[in-house]
């Protein structure tokens, strides 16, 4: 998605920004979770990467102008 031009009013400017980050928090956990022996600290892991997966998820929706935010 290309960037708004009036990037200090329009919320896609800062969605692009949030989106990116959350995408490497979870690529991040979940590169992680082979390298964690304690099953515990894989689950945590793993969870985190679902959540955030679920907030990018949410991201997408809400770019896409999907129903539940309207």
């Amino acid at each position: 998605m290309p960037e708004p031009e009036d990037h200090r009013s329009d919320p896609r400017h800062h969605t692009l920004k949030l989106k990116a980050m959350l995408e490497e928090a979870c690529r991040h956990a979940r590169e992680d979770i082979a390298k964690i022996e304690d099953p515990k600290g894989q689950a945590l892991f793993e969870v985190t990467a679902e959540v955030l997966g679920g907030l990018l998820n949410a991201y997408n929706d809400y770019e896409l102008r999907a129903p539940a935010w309207h």
